[in-house]
């Protein structure tokens, strides 16, 4: 209950302002201090009248003895009796009784205070006869003295005295809360001023009133408030210079990343194509060459141009994350088949350099990309496999509590120092090993994208690659996707067939004469008949010279001055009167990396290829689509 109270207490004076908090605190010993008065004087004043009256009383008790003992004496009643009407006509008196010593009532007299029948004050006194010895007693007297004036007089003092306390109360209220006002005046002008100054639309000062502490206080709030306005403003100056340099930054950083993404579709595009040239040319060197010194320097020159190709395949892959060119296509497959494709890829790179590569088996299904998938996983283990010297690599799967399965791909390689795994997975951030534990430290040592590609297309599938790794012991990579549900899936046989080109009537169109003569050179000696055009109106031209549409159009996608491969492609269709399904299979070989252009593309559906594109992956394009034909 005291805890209640005082928690009530407390409440309410919080909810209190200074001025009333002054104005009770002064109130408060006046109220004390009149009540304790108004009580000690009332108190007084009725002991006063009491006793007032108590001798009044013994007066008149007295008086009536010695008057009433001579006829008590001669017992004559008459006397007695006028003698108590006597009596009770004096002042104050009620009633008055004079008795026998044996207790009769010889006399009885009551005054006007008796019939008001108001509260009395009794006194009785014994009458002796002083004549005899001993002073017998002869009688006694009871006279009733009225209180009722005592009682006037108190009522009227206490009326009084109240009066008093309340019109003492009222000034002291005055006086308190005008000194309050007083008090509470330059604290109150302080606060304003702070709520001013937190504002911080202008310099705030206020008016010393006082030379005592008040006054000192105001002078240090200037003092203060001076100081923070000089500091306030000049952060102000140093955050609008701050703004000013970080816009100027970020401009230059967005400006830096157009730059980095159009060089980099640059060299995916312009420098791809001498590339793709120099990759049918060095393919055509080698057709019916039968001398081992000439087939030796060959595979050198066709080793350095794969070397060529792995680097620019990594710029065009971060080009194309760069410019949000892949797109997703969300799909629950079997993640035992994307190991068996990752183990196909890297089994005979694994046992050339006597290593163990372990995919192990799982029933999981996933649901994401499975393309990006499988590339997440090539560039996982293909860097594993070039920095792991003995032991092997091992690729597992399992399921989370959370729905999710969670892909590692442990090595026994080198591993990775602390101070380099926050930036590895940075662009073109490679560690220096100096050969040490690095198998690919010649022509195909890389630019250091396979990393920043994976967390590129880790960020695609809303996933996030990271990294365990103690130096000399391995390193282990992992990522999360989310499962999907089981269910069978029927997978036909599909017999394997000898890729054969030889016989295909084949159209090219590209505006770069070197890769025309490269690739009409090499369709030539895989026994194709080939005609090749730089342009619309050539490739028109060429399409007159045969009576049926070709087996095959194989055309770049950007021509020159500003013509797409598409528009060729449409004018071909027009040409041969085929306004639905296409009257030819067709092929886009591109080194574009453009979203805008891979769009197109992607709504004509037609097969593309990506520049350089190696015999081999053209052969087995050209067969495709002449299957699909």
């Amino acid at each position: 209950m005291s805890t209640g109270q005082d928690t009530w207490i407390a409440r309410l004076w919080r909810r209190t302002s200074l001025m009333q908090r002054l104005a009770l605190v002064a109130l408060i010993p006046t109220l004390v201090t009149a009540l304790f008065l108004v009580i000690m004087l009332t108190r007084h004043q009725l002991a006063a009248l009491r006793s007032m009256a108590q001798s009044t009383a013994d007066t008149i008790a007295i008086q009536t003895a010695s008057v009433c003992a001579e006829p008590l004496r001669q017992m004559q009643r008459r006397e007695l009796t006028r003698i108590a009407q006597s009596i009770a006509e004096l002042p104050h008196v009620a009633h008055v009784q004079i008795r026998a010593a044996d207790g009769e009532i010889l006399a009885d007299g009551r005054g006007r205070e008796d019939r008001a029948r108001s509260e009395s004050l009794t006194v009785e006194r014994a009458v002796v006869d002083g004549d005899l010895p001993g002073h017998p007693i002869i009688g006694s007297v009871v006279v009733d003295v009225s209180l009722n004036d005592a009682i006037a007089a108190q009522h009227s003092s206490l009326r009084n005295a109240l009066i008093a306390l309340v019109l003492s109360l009222l000034v002291a209220v005055i006086i308190g809360w005008q000194a309050a006002r007083w008090i509470s005046a330059p604290l109150r002008r302080l606060a304003a001023a702070v709520h001013q100054l937190g504002r911080g639309d202008r310099q705030v000062e206020v008016e010393v009133t006082d030379s005592n502490e008040i006054g000192e206080l105001q002078q240090g709030f200037n003092s203060a408030a001076a100081a923070l306005f000089d500091v306030q403003r000049g952060m102000e100056q140093e955050i609008e210079h701050a703004t000013l340099e970080l816009a100027r930054k970020n401009a230059a950083l967005e400006a830096a990343s157009v730059a980095k993404a159009r060089f980099l579709a640059a060299a995916s595009h312009d420098l791809r194509q001498p590339l793709y040239a120099l990759t049918l040319f060095s393919s055509s060197l080698a057709v019916d060459e039968r001398d081992p010194v000439r087939l030796d320097r060959i595979a050198h020159i066709q080793e350095c141009v794969e070397a060529l190709d792995h680097l620019f395949s990594e710029l065009l892959d971060l080009s194309r994350l760069e410019t949000g060119a892949m797109q997703l296509e969300i799909g629950e497959f079997p993640l035992d088949h994307v190991f068996e494709e990752v183990s196909r890829n890297f089994r005979l790179i694994a046992e050339q350099h006597d290593l163990r590569l372990v995919m192990r088996a799982t029933p999981l299904w996933v649901r994401t990309d499975r393309t990006m998938l499988a590339r997440i996983l090539n560039n996982l283990v293909s860097n594993a496999l070039r920095y792991t010297v003995s032991g092997g690599v091992l690729v597992a799967a399992r399921k989370r509590l959370d729905g999710t399965v969670r892909i590692d791909v442990w090595d026994t390689g080198s591993g990775i120092a602390p101070e380099h795994q926050i930036r590895v997975f940075d662009e073109f951030y490679r560690i220096d090993t100096h050969g040490i534990g690095e198998h690919d430290s010649g022509p195909r040592r890389g630019l250091g994208l396979g990393l920043a590609t994976v967390q590129r297309l880790a960020e695609l599938l809303d996933t996030n690659v990271t990294l365990k790794s103690r130096v000399g012991r391995g390193s282990v990579f992992s990522f999360l996707l989310p499962a999907a549900p089981a269910h069978q899936t029927f997978h036909p046989l599909v017999e394997e067939r000898h890729v054969d080109v030889a016989g295909m009537r084949v159209l090219v169109i590209d505006d770069e004469p070197a890769i025309l003569s490269g690739i009409r050179y090499l369709l030539s000696s895989w026994g194709c008949d080939v005609v090749v055009a730089e342009d619309r109106t050539q490739a028109l031209e060429m399409a007159d010279a045969w009576p049926a549409p070709p087996d095959l159009v194989i055309s770049d996608l950007r021509l020159r001055d500003g013509e797409s491969g598409l528009d060729v492609l449409a004018a071909l269709d027009r040409h041969y009167g085929h306004e639905g399904p296409t009257a030819f299979p067709r092929l886009l070989i591109t080194g574009e990396t453009r979203s805008d252009r891979l769009r197109e593309i992607m709504a004509a559906k037609i097969p593309v290829l990506y520049k350089p594109v190696s015999p081999e992956q053209l052969r087995e394009a050209m067969a495709t689509a002449r299957a699909g034909g």
